[in-house]
């Protein structure tokens, strides 16, 4: 992890970076101590001593990390041989399965081995999802007892899939492996079971319509192209240098290639953060990546923080070990000044807290807001909206960023959908009255809820939004404002000259051409919003290429409507893609607000933190998800052992105490700690992170300093 604070290696990272082209290191240490500058250092090392940047492979769990990689090698021109390629198992599988298809697809069960294949990211697994299993849970009255959105059931499906293809068994051992472990009864059961005959009926529509999502084109990779001699040979062949950083994020799929790879290459260096594996909701595997420890000549540690000030580290350490966790706790240095917190009986109280602190580091204190972060367990839009409107109010810039969500759920993409909706009449699926309200607050810069609700009831009508002047009231044109009035005005135009010149534009080049002519000029709401402009572009994005990957449908005699077809999967809530430039931070971008998780993700260091919520269950409960369970299926959970409430206690216990120390360790001077009684619901609050900390404080009183 690269940090603003050092530039000049250490003597021992130096070293690192100068060791012989020939040999494997393990560089393990805690987050903060160096080891992803010292991966960087060794990138550009190589190329300075004229290794051919085509025999380098640069290896993450996730693109976002490997940005520290990419800015370095961007800068770097005086090198030979190609360029240095960064991968993930995701990206590099799918560009052997494509480099190898005609050679394996006949015996992988394709149906139509002599046509190309189709490559399904996340929203498009599960719009064929829907479109390979709706009329059998319709037919057969499948999962009726689960109360959850069918799109949230079927990524839980997806997942059971893909979590199978990182860990190495059959789809069809998903039900047995759940039953055995989870099953608490006869529904439960049932429940499984459906999952199974779902997971088993999509794998054959894909297998039929030569579509790979995640789990095929991993299973293909694994048992059918490693299996193939030439494509071992180009693999171990062309990838000479090996750099793999946060390992132990990564699955046992990637170790596995990892390993093949290390039997053949000259040189290897393989990091691993001894604390982390936030990702085994994903299918990280800690374990599995230590296994790779053996494979290394030499062994390094780097286990000094250039992060953390010493209140800091000790907080980190005491609230780790008053977890169980087995780290140096030691009060030699108080904690308490680390902490800074205030009780609130109620959560807008908080929130009013939480800003004013903000407000009082940028002005008074002079810190970037770029090096402060607000997390929390999840963040609701209640609570987003809450930060967002009183920072901003304080002239505060910031960003969020909250993945794993439906893109209809943010504001940007849903007022997109609203506005193609109103372009697309022919379609039959005007919006309601509530989506107009809503979208035209989103749209025109300063309208709020009372004016938009005005417009639309007085101006919207069979789908079409009437000129401002057929508001017959002169005192109500007042009362909404003759400005706005006529950014309302250039809005409805657009639409209804898009409608009359009957475009027929793909839905990806509407978004894009409204967008640009309209929504991001000043007057309207998405000039100067990064987050919006993100969304914006993610939509497109999402939209081009569920056009590209259906037109190929053709092929099989099936007519569709791609623009109305792509906005009815949005509005059904498919779970969004992972799109990079919502990880990537850029230093003029602002505060950021995100869930703990995707903070960590991140894999960068700030000056101060706040933790809201402290009191909820959040922060160490699991989400519930009735159709999958990340431990379960995984490699360290043996089939047919049953899943107790201990297990369920021990896991919050081990998965809280990491998510702290991985918190502190990215902090350099002080934790703030957002607490009120009373959480957004009214309910009051008592969960274990807030027992922790409160626990912490008490030891730290009772045994002092130890000097």
């Amino acid at each position: 992890m690269a940090d603003k604070a050092r530039s000049p290696l250490t003597a021992a990272q130096s070293e690192l970076v100068s060791a012989p082209l020939q040999g494997k290191i393990w560089l393990e240490g805690i987050a903060g101590g160096g080891k992803t500058s010292v991966g960087v250092a060794r990138v550009v090392t190589l190329l300075g001593q004229g290794v051919p940047a085509e025999s380098i492979l640069i290896f993450v769990p996730q693109r976002s990390l490997a940005q520290p990689y990419i800015a370095a090698l961007r800068g770097w021109t005086a090198h030979r041989g190609g360029q240095v390629s960064v991968q993930t198992i995701g990206s590099l599988s799918l560009q052997m399965v494509e480099t190898f298809w005609f050679l394996i697809s006949g015996d992988a069960g394709f149906k139509r081995p002599q046509d190309l294949p189709n490559f399904l990211s996340l929203e498009l697994a599960q719009y064929f999802m829907t479109r390979a299993i709706e009329p059998l849970v319709d037919e057969r009255d499948y999962f009726n007892s689960v109360r959850i959105d069918r799109p949230r059931l079927y990524s839980q499906i997806v997942d059971n899939m893909n979590k199978a293809a990182l860990v190495g068994f059959p789809i069809s051992e998903i039900g047995s492996r759940l039953k055995s472990a989870l099953a608490s009864g006869v529904e439960q059961a049932h429940i499984f079971d459906d999952a199974q005959t779902c997971a088993l009926a999509f794998r054959k529509y894909c297998l039929t319509h030569n579509l790979l999502d995640f789990s095929l084109q991993l299973e293909v990779f694994r048992d059918h192209v490693w299996a193939v001699q030439p494509a071992r040979a180009y693999l171990r062949g062309r990838f000479k240098h090996l750099i793999v950083d946060g390992v132990e994020e990564d699955n046992p799929a990637s170790h596995f290639l990892i390993h093949e790879l290390l039997q053949s290459c000259e040189s290897a260096l393989i990091i691993y953060d001894r604390d982390a594996g936030f990702r085994r909701f994903l299918g990280a595997d800690p374990d599995s990546a230590r296994r790779l420890r053996d494979k290394c000549e030499r062994k390094a540690t780097l286990d000094e923080t250039f992060v953390m000030e010493e209140a800091v580290a000790a907080l980190g350490a005491g609230l780790g070990a008053q977890l169980g966790l087995s780290v140096k706790a030691e009060w030699d240095v108080d904690p308490a000044p680390a902490l800074i917190t205030e009780a609130h009986r109620y959560h807008p109280a908080m929130v009013d807290w939480v800003a004013r602190q903000v407000e009082t580091l940028v002005r008074e204190r002079d810190v970037s807001p770029n090096d402060i972060v607000i997390v929390a367990p999840f963040m609701s839009d209640a609570l987003r909206f809450g930060l967002a409107d009183r920072l901003t109010q304080r002239g505060i810039p910031l960003r969020s960023h909250r993945p794993s969500r439906a893109l209809r759920d943010e504001p940007a993409a849903r007022t997109l959908l609203t506005l193609a909706r109103l372009a697309h009449p022919h379609w039959n699926m005007p919006p309601t009255d509530f989506d107009i309200v809503f979208a035209l607050m989103a749209a025109i810069k300063d309208l709020d809820l009372v004016r938009a609700k005005l417009l639309t009831e007085m101006l919207y009508r069979n789908g079409r939004l009437l000129p401002f002047a057929e508001m017959r009231s002169t005192a109500m044109q007042e009362r909404i404002t003759f400005d706005i009035g006529e950014r309302y005005d250039r809005l409805a135009a657009w639409i209804d000259r898009y409608i009359d010149r009957d475009r027929g534009d793909a839905i990806d080049i509407f978004f894009r051409r409204l967008y640009g002519a309209l929504l991001s000029r000043a007057g309207f709401g998405f000039h100067d919003d990064v987050d919006a402009g993100n969304t914006a572009q993610n939509l497109v994005d999402s939209a081009r290429g569920f056009r590209w990957s259906l037109d190929f449908m053709s092929r099989y005699d099936e007519q569709i409507d791609l623009s109305q077809d792509y906005v009815k999967m949005v509005d059904r809530g498919v779970i969004a893609n992972f799109y990079l430039r919502d990880w990537i931070a850029d230093a003029e971008e602002g505060l950021l607000i995100a869930p703990a998780y995707t903070f960590l993700l991140n894999n960068r260091a700030v000056d101060y933190q706040f933790w809201l919520n402290i009191g909820s269950e959040g922060w160490s409960r699991r989400l519930y998800q009735p159709l999958t369970h990340p431990y379960v299926l995984s490699r360290g959970w043996p089939p047919g052992i049953l899943w107790t409430e201990e297990d369920e206690r021990s896991l919050s216990r081990e998965t809280l105490g990491r998510l702290l120390l991985a918190l502190t360790r990215r902090c350099r001077k002080a934790v703030y700690l957002g607490y009120s009684e009373l959480s957004e619901s009214g309910y009051e609050q008592r969960g274990l992170l807030l027992e922790t900390i409160q626990s912490m404080l008490r030891r730290a009183a009772r045994e002092g300093p130890n000097v």
